[in-house]
């Protein structure tokens, strides 16, 4: 769905207009379904995903009222879905389940009745009063922070209900929180609506939570108020309906997110990227506390994590008044949810240690390196390493026996991996201008080369290493402005798998391959280092495989070989320097580099913690002059101080060698601390 506000007017009537889904069969005049009154239909209510809903007034209806409830009100609203809409692919719609398990609970509005008249489905509903966006619109664009805190406690509420019958709602924003209808009991209770998009968190015969997976093709939702879980195509869990609800409170309290006004295209990867870099902090820098403490919990959830309910909903019992029955909001299924929590906060971090965070609103870009158990082999590594400094190592590694494995770059500098245990027989290279250069690709294809590992410069170039004596049938390649992740998904159908990536600036080259030795396939891909999906994948025995990352996204292919090793171990690592003196530390576990790229990892809003300690790992961005409690040198040899862009080359191998070369102006800085 798009980011669009479909509020239709009060104005549109029905009768023998074509249906909005782009049927052009008339909607009927009266409906009657079910054993259900026979009701004229009226004005038309607005447009959810899967369908439109119009008002219907009950034709014969003695003794009947404005103020009748139920399934005997004189109004009621009809949701209508034209049998081929895209909720009907296997008959009823998809929506209908849904409320079957649903209808009738705490928040959630009553259907009475269900049926077909002609080419439509029919659901015949409780009618409702205005949105939240209408009462949002109709008040100049606001909304009182005791009005929006009544709607976080009962919204939460509503959403906890939700969750404990196995379902998360998928498209929480406000169109979707609905009001009771205008002079009745329930003019002030809230309700949510449309559950087109809501998906089974719990697994219906185990039990269990249903399965992680990634699919960043897939998109649910609406993307002003989305999850960046969703824009990522993960499986949607409890988590992304509260981290919609965060972002649906921030806009009704301070009417905009810093994520409107993109267009175009790659609207959905602009979108992603700012969430991902905005902090709590600067979303929420002109609202209460709460609602920061709230961004700060429901983004840091794991997949799986069951929310703290009545934690969440007592952030706000501060700034709602004390008496229930003069609040905006009817909160009493809140009361229910907290009747025994009492007082509750957030943890504060205080003197402790603060708690990693996922997401903080700063980026980092780092060295991302995979080791992988093998047999004890001979192995080199060379970074910094200048155009015409590539020849001289891959000469002298090629004379010792060994083959390239991996290939990287940093600030147009190369990495090159070299072992003994890659099983080529020989090997050809091309250092180019273009990302990639096809006409040379080509031409060692016909010469039974297949590419096995290549990178891009943020300048454009490429180095692409192919070699002979791979398993490789036949290869395939695709350079793209965006993460090709259809054209990989096409190709996966037709045997091949990913063997190589690379970037060039925020280009990206996938490469693939039949006959790879891989029975599964899967990709992670993030705004940071995917930890948490990781992990995931490696339960389910993937290893890593291809590693690739630019300024904003790092990509990472997981595979389950045909052939299990013996020894499954592997291990990721991220430094903002070249991991020398790790990759030794491996190498002394038996642990090998089996891919490595620099790119973004993480997003920290932080970097120090009251000045009493320096995160090495993440401090790349920050400028000397910024650390008055350490001196220049301290930072330098804590690693603190990202060297490796002023370093001319670097090397190392396991007798224990280590040779650097510094700039002369870098010498100079040195010598003057």
């Amino acid at each position: 769905m798009d980011d669009v506000d479909s509020v239709v007017g009060s104005g549109d009537k029905a009768g023998a207009a074509p249906g909005d889904d782009g049927s052009s069969t008339p909607l009927p005049e009266t409906v009657q379904v079910a054993n259900s009154p026979t009701y004229k239909l009226d004005r038309k209510l607005g447009k959810g995903g899967f369908g439109q809903v119009y008002v219907g007034r009950r034709i014969s209806s003695p003794g009947v009222t404005d103020r009748t409830p139920g399934a005997n009100a004189l109004e009621v609203a009809i949701k209508f879905e034209h049998r081929t809409s895209k909720g009907c692919n296997y008959g009823a719609p998809y929506e209908w389940q849904v409320y079957n398990t649903l209808s009738g609970i705490h928040g959630v509005p009553r259907v009475h009745y269900k049926g077909r008249q002609g080419d439509y489905y029919i659901m015949i509903m409780d009618m409702l009063g205005p949105s939240l966006w209408d009462v949002w619109n109709n008040n100049s664009h606001s909304m009182s922070v005791e009005m929006v805190a009544c709607i976080a406690i009962e919204a939460i509420s509503i959403l906890e209900k939700m969750h404990s019958k196995g379902y998360v709602h998928g498209d929480v924003k406000p169109e979707n929180f609905l009001l009771g209808t205008p002079g009745t009991l329930e003019e002030k209770k809230l309700f949510l609506v449309d559950l087109g998009l809501a998906t089974r968190w719990k697994d219906t015969g185990s039990g269990e939570h249903v399965e992680y997976d990634q699919r960043p093709d897939i998109f649910r939702g609406t993307v002003r108020y989305a999850s960046v879980h969703a824009h990522l195509g993960r499986t949607g869990s409890r988590r992304d309906d509260l981290e919609s609800l965060a972002y649906t409170l921030v806009f009704l309290l301070r009417g905009r997110l810093p994520w409107q006004g993109y267009q175009g295209e790659n609207k959905g990867f602009l979108v992603c990227k700012k969430k991902m870099a905005t902090s709590p902090e600067s979303l929420c820098c002109f609202c209460p506390q709460p609602f920061r403490q709230f961004i700060e919990y429901v983004v840091n959830l794991k997949f799986d994590e069951e929310p703290n309910y009545a934690k969440c909903i007592s952030l706000f019992d501060g700034i709602v008044g004390p008496n229930p029955d003069i609040r905006p909001i009817n909160t009493d299924g809140a009361q229910k949810v907290g009747q025994k929590r009492g007082r509750l906060t957030m943890d504060e971090d205080d003197d402790e240690q603060p708690k990693k965070k996922i997401r903080m609103g700063m980026p980092a870009t780092q060295w991302i390196s995979v080791y992988n158990a093998r047999r004890p082999m001979k192995q080199r590594y060379h970074y910094n390493v200048a155009d015409g400094r590539l020849a001289q190592h891959i000469t002298k590694g090629n004379e010792d026996g060994l083959f390239i494995s991996s290939v990287a770059s940093c600030s147009n500098l190369w990495a090159l991996i070299m072992d003994a245990g890659t099983g080529f027989t020989s090997q050809v290279y091309e250092l180019s201008q273009h990302f990639l250069h096809k006409e040379w690709i080509m031409d060692q294809w016909e010469r039974n080369f297949y590419i096995t590992s290549l990178a891009g410069a943020n300048n454009g170039s490429s180095l692409v290493v192919m070699s002979r004596g791979t398993q490789y049938a036949q290869q395939s390649y695709k350079v793209s402005d965006s993460f090709p992740f259809k054209w990989i998904n096409k190709k996966w159908k037709e045997g091949f798998y990913v063997t190589a990536m690379a970037t060039a600036g925020s280009r990206w080259a996938v490469v693939m391959s039949r006959n790879a030795g891989f029975t599964d396939q899967v990709v992670e891909i993030d705004f940071l280092y995917p930890s948490e999906g990781i992990h995931r994948r490696w339960d389910n025995g993937f290893r890593i495989t291809a590693t690739a990352a630019t300024w904003d996204q790092a990509a990472f292919i997981l595979s389950i070989p045909r052939r299990k090793p013996a020894d499954e171990t592997q291990e990721t690592l991220r430094t903002s320097a070249f991991p020398s003196q790790h990759v030794k530390e491996k190498w002394s576990k038996n642990l090998y580099l089996a891919s490595i790229c620099y790119g973004r990892t993480s997003l920290y809003h932080q970097w120090m913690n009251g000045g009493k300690d320096i995160r090495g790992n993440f401090t790349n961005h920050i400028k000397l002059t910024t650390c008055s409690k350490y001196s220049k040198k301290a930072l330098i040899q804590q690693g603190s101080v990202e060297l490796s862009p002023w370093k001319l080359d670097g090397q190392g191998d396991q007798a224990g060698n280590e040779y650097v070369e510094l700039l002369p102006e870098v010498i100079h800085f040195l010598t003057l601390l």
